[in-house]
């Protein structure tokens, strides 16, 4: 496999290592696991040499041993052989194949298409701590992790999923003459985040790894050096160009609902599980062609997060209340204090989220 190509060659390296110092043994079983994990003419001669050098080493082997015998120094002992550099766990490389296996944004995270923001965004970190070049080491997990970026970017924003989910799987494919055929959509080129993976990161992570140092750079440095930008020019970078892109999006479009209802939203709908009233404008039925499921649990999530920051903002009051009718020691403000009405604290409790402590 093309994965494993970067690993066959570091096989080989070792080898010639190893035949260099006299070692045929190791040489030949360096060789046989790179012709193992991606076959390459160059192991198969140099296999076939290494066998031809043992065999004759083992048929003269008993007669040259005893004059070569000789008492050896400290300091004219044989060099320590070199040690395999592998700096990753075969958990790591079946990550990165699995997201270079994937097919879609979608499959790359691992979720479904009704799957939420706050899904889609829980599903991203688990896999960037996993995928991060400063952590995984494995050959094409840098690859992987721009997917993974990539991913992330185009599902968080609402047109561009909306885009993606009508044509991201249309993916071009050559006709029986051989040539590509240019009317389907090419989602791999179309959807391409313009937003550094590793700026994405920080986005999310609030810095990232602390740095791993090879000969003074770090590898990601290393990979990313074409660019030649100042790593604090580039984060300044993207963080103009995020701000820019939501302004964008919010000056583009307008929200697909409101909680409050006005003259632009003006018709009233409730979610199926909750029946959390929200409200629509009046062409949303025959526009909106998007998922009513998940667009119903974002109206539930906005809610809920209003209501349970307004719930602690009525709890602080009613507490401040009974402080102060502590203090002054009058009892008939502290009844007033103990009866106030938390609403929000209410509704909360009816949904079964939040109980009200009085």
């Amino acid at each position: 496999m093309e994965v494993n190509k970067e690993e066959a060659q570091r096989c080989i390296t070792i080898a010639i290592a190893a035949v260099k110092i006299g070692n045929v043994e190791r040489a030949e079983k360096f060789l046989q696991k790179s012709i193992k994990l991606y076959p390459t003419k160059e192991a198969e001669i140099l296999l076939s040499r290494v066998r031809n050098a043992n065999s004759a080493k083992s048929a003269s082997g008993r007669t040259e041993e005893p004059t070569r015998r000789r008492p050896m120094n400290k300091e004219n002992e044989k060099p320590q052989e070199p040690k395999l550099n592998i700096d990753y766990t075969q958990e790591q490389l079946d990550v990165v194949k699995r997201v270079k296996e994937c097919k879609d944004y979608y499959e790359v995270l691992g979720v479904t298409k009704e799957a939420t923001d706050s899904e889609i965004k829980k599903a991203y970190k688990k896999l960037a701590l996993q995928l991060h070049p400063d952590k995984n080491k494995a050959p094409g997990a840098v690859e992987a992790f721009k997917s993974l970026g990539n991913a992330v970017a185009i599902l968080t924003d609402v047109q561009k999923r909306k885009e993606y989910d009508l044509y991201g799987n249309q993916e071009s494919h050559r006709s029986s003459g051989g040539s590509y055929n240019h009317r389907e959509y090419n989602f791999t080129r179309s959807f391409e985040s313009d937003i550094n993976p590793n700026g994405l990161f920080n986005m999310f992570f609030g810095g990232g790894f602390p740095p791993q140092h090879t000969r003074g750079r770090t590898r990601w440095q290393s990979q990313e050096s074409s660019t030649g930008s100042n790593p604090s020019v580039v984060f300044g970078c993207v963080v103009c160009f995020i701000v820019a892109s939501l302004l964008s999006t919010y000056l583009a479009s307008d929200p697909l609902y409101s909680l409050q209802q006005t003259p632009k939203y003006s018709t009233e709908r409730r979610t199926l599980n909750f029946k959390i009233p929200y409200y629509v404008k009046d062409n949303f039925v025959s526009e909106y062609q998007g998922s009513l499921s998940r667009l119903e649990h974002s109206v539930e999530e906005e809610y809920i997060l209003y209501m349970k920051r307004s719930c602690n903002n009525e709890r602080n009051y009613r507490d401040a209340m009974m402080a102060r009718a502590k203090s002054f020691g009058s009892r008939t403000q502290l009844n007033q204090a103990q009866q106030l009405k938390m609403p929000s604290c209410d509704a909360l409790y009816k949904l079964g989220i939040g109980r009200v402590n009085y």
